[in-house]
């Protein structure tokens, strides 16, 4: 009988502080089925390290030296080369507009500093299992604070031409923070027509993932604004 030996989940630890650095390291380390692949302490040697070490998963923190972690997950996300290396932000409460910064430049999600370990870890596993990480109470704070802000000058980039009502309510719900199971209890659908909608939602509007349809809510005014024909 041939066993099938599933390669370790290959993680890369952006931060400035190296106490953060090597608690995360020693948490990814000694977890199996996940290794550490490097270090690095500013959004510039993340970038670089992201190219060389190709991780499933980099861990980037925002506020860093010479190059910030919104603008090295911005790097890694446009890389053509990089596509399968997945940004998941660790960040606090008090850098929420950061927070949306580093999602519109593509990051996967986002973590709190204070995440408990084995939470930390479960975010790891579903990032890079190809998943978007959007905490429902996370994101309902994040999109009530932006909700409650001026609506952007420019046009949004994108419109919601096309997606039909029923898409509507479910990017609704998504970008409210729902989980697919919580929409289906909600819409009273199945959980396989939920997937289905949140698939042509990603294809209608070009979104990498479900981080990305909630920027689109947000920057269409379907969150925190007015509806469609009201």
């Amino acid at each position: 009988m041939t066993t099938t030996v599933v390669p370790p989940v290959r993680v890369l630890i952006a931060d400035d502080q190296a106490m953060v650095r090597g608690s995360f390291r020693v948490l990814v380390d000694h977890t199996p089925g996940m290794t550490a692949v490097g270090e690095a302490a500013n959004g510039a040697e993340a970038v670089e390290l992201a190219r060389r070490e190709r991780p499933d998963v980099v861990l980037m923190d925002i506020r860093m030296p010479d190059l910030d972690g919104i603008e090295a997950t911005r790097q890694i996300c446009t890389d053509p080369a990089l596509s399968g290396v997945r940004v998941l932000i660790l960040t606090t409460f008090d850098l929420d507009e950061y927070v949306y910064a580093a999602l519109r430049a593509g990051a996967a999600g986002f973590l709190l500093k204070d995440t408990p370990p084995p939470e930390v870890l479960t975010a790891i596993r579903v990032v890079a299992a190809g998943e978007a990480l959007l905490a429902p109470s996370v994101t309902r704070r994040l999109i009530a604070e932006f909700a409650r802000r001026p609506e952007p000058a420019r046009p949004p980039v994108r419109s919601l031409d096309g997606i039909t009502d029923r898409e509507l309510e479910v990017l609704g719900l998504i970008a409210r923070g729902l989980s697919n199971t919580e929409i289906t209890e909600h819409l009273h659908l199945s959980l396989a027509t939920v997937k289905t909608h949140i698939g042509r939602l990603l294809t209608k509007l070009r979104a990498r993932d479900r981080a990305q349809l909630v920027i689109v809510a947000y920057e269409t005014g379907l969150v925190g604004a007015r509806r469609r024909g009201a």
